[in-house]
């Protein structure tokens, strides 16, 4: 499946207006520096942005930022998403997912859950630092873990086990 992404772009849409197209090469050249927990400065063309991230939705790729104090809410779609949308195929089928893996390599920072809670649906449950940005992963269902898969600090590769439901 993934010779479909060769180019990994992601289209990103800012409030009503504003649509863009980035690669993961355009991504991770931006200068954008860590401040704090949630929190950057980038750089660009020049201009100096502070940008928080106010909430994240990342089941929905729904995120709500704040840059230099006005806030935007913003929706990412990646490769597989527009695909499975051309396909006409729907994507609330999380009702039936019996475990979560990486959308894409990156650090555990945080594990917010243990094996055998219960877990309601949108409930979080890891925290995947990926493309020099903290993503809360959240419960598609509810349901009682199983099997958390990966510990705080771990490496994770695209595709590996995170969490995994009775």
């Amino acid at each position: 499946m993934e010779t479909f992404f060769m180019d990994n772009i992601y289209s990103v849409k800012v409030g009503d207006g504003f649509d863009f197209k980035l690669s993961t090469d355009t991504i991770s050249s931006l200068d954008l520096i860590k401040t704090g927990n949630g929190t950057f400065h980038l750089l660009k063309e020049g201009r100096s942005y502070h940008v928080k991230i106010l909430e994240t939705d990342f089941n929905n790729g729904v995120y709500t930022i704040s840059v230099d104090g006005s806030e935007h809410r913003a929706t990412i779609q990646t490769p597989l998403d527009e695909l499975i949308e051309k396909m006409g195929f729907a994507t609330n089928g999380g009702k039936n997912i019996d475990s979560i893996a990486a959308p894409m390599p990156g650090l555990i920072l945080d594990i917010l859950v243990k094996e055998g809670q219960e877990v309601s649906e949108e409930d979080q449950l890891v925290i995947l630092e990926a493309m020099k940005m903290e993503n809360i992963i959240t419960s598609p269902r509810n349901g009682v873990i199983k099997k958390i898969g990966v510990s705080q600090g771990d490496a994770v590769e695209k595709k590996q086990l995170l969490i995994e439901f009775q």
